[in-house]
């Protein structure tokens, strides 16, 4: 019997995006092989791999002067992918520290180029997310990197910043979870494990013409212009996330596009922060504004009670709600494939525990 599964990523996914897999896994459609057996080269991949990527582009409204790339490395290897694509344009970008994550960017693309550190909420534990507008965004910075969704620590800067430098985002756990304007960045990057599918498979959506402003000297392996050439298959590519990927797209049109889920996250968020902020027992960290709508730390009066509270909690079918190792307490990830009611049976079951602990 499936539980509720609030793990950061890999992530819960549609039980009937599960079901079709399941059913297709043996022998897909006929062909005689399972799906993972399958040339990427074929021609019933082939068909696979473009309605996966023409279905992202109907959710996304992507424009036409957009590619869509579906790669390898995770968004890891895009803190140090983007540095080494855009480093010759002037040598320096400004990067937006609000997590882990975005710490780890600057870390990495530290090594490649000259980068500035322009806001760091570091002081503050992470709790925090500036209104990048009102940033001193450096002349020369060859683009602005940002988080708008920080898995870790549950902050989020919800509003898409308008500013004159090419923007790009690092958007792993919030892609897809509402309706974005494309065309107000330059590269949108993505771990596919939270909203998208399985892990293994990394999502880029970039600018044509920023794109071919890339450093021609690199290897073919590390440029964006010669991944787009090559349809995302310049070598092998994860054809496994990718398929599970398509089926996730054809799920999410299904259940009503961007605005239903939408809609059904901010429900969900609302539902469980209200319980939290009207509990003496339970507490977030995060700034109302910079709270996240995807992933929802929380601190317990008693930290002594955490691993009853955990334990507890996996006996009742609630699972992964241990926060992050670096920041401890718990943490509900409540992404697309999460329904309500899998938030509802996590308030009564806080409830239960707070009644009998608090």
């Amino acid at each position: 019997m499936r539980k509720w599964n609030f793990c950061a990523g890999p992530a819960v996914i549609s039980e009937e995006v599960i079901s079709e897999v399941r059913a297709e896994l043996l022998d897909y459609k006929n062909s005689g092989t399972s799906i993972m057996e399958m040339s990427h080269r074929s021609e019933t991949y082939s068909n696979i791999a473009y309605e996966a990527k023409e279905d992202l582009i109907k959710l996304l409204h992507i424009p036409k002067n957009y590619d869509v790339l579906f790669l390898q490395g995770g968004a890891t290897h895009q803190f140090s992918m983007i540095p080494m694509n855009f480093k010759n344009l002037t040598g320096t970008a400004d990067y937006i520290t609000t997590g882990a994550w975005t710490k780890k960017a600057f870390i990495e693309g530290s090594k490649i180029m000259d980068l500035k550190n322009i806001y760091s909420s570091e002081d503050n534990n992470f709790t925090s997310a500036p209104n990048i507008e009102d940033l001193k965004i450096s002349e020369n910075a060859s683009y602005v990197h940002y988080c708008p969704n920080e898995t870790i620590h549950g902050n989020a800067i919800h509003e898409i910043p308008n500013i004159n430098k090419p923007l790009i985002a690092d958007m792993s756990s919030s892609i897809l979870s509402k309706p974005i304007d494309v065309k107000n960045f330059s590269l949108i990057y993505a771990g596919a494990q939270k909203n998208i599918g399985p892990a293994g498979l990394t999502l880029v959506i970039i600018d044509k013409d920023f794109m071919l402003t890339g450093n021609e000297a690199l290897p073919n392996i590390l440029k964006y212009s010669e991944h787009a050439k090559s349809d995302s298959m310049l070598n092998t590519p994860p054809t496994f996330p990718w398929y599970v990927a398509g089926k996730v797209f054809k799920w999410m049109q299904k259940m009503g596009g961007l605005d239903y889920f939408k809609k059904q996250n901010e429900l969900k968020a609302y539902k469980l922060y209200e319980f939290i902020d009207n509990s003496h027992f339970y507490s977030n960290p995060v700034e109302i504004n910079n709270r996240s709508i995807m992933n929802i730390p929380f601190i317990l009066s008693d930290s002594k009670l955490e691993s009853t509270f955990l334990s507890s909690s996996e006996e009742n079918g609630l699972l992964n709600l241990k926060g992050h190792r670096s920041v401890g307490g718990m943490r509900a990830s409540i992404y697309n494939a999460m329904p309500l009611e899998g938030v509802e049976e996590l308030i009564k079951f806080m409830d239960y525990f707070e009644k009998k602990y608090g």
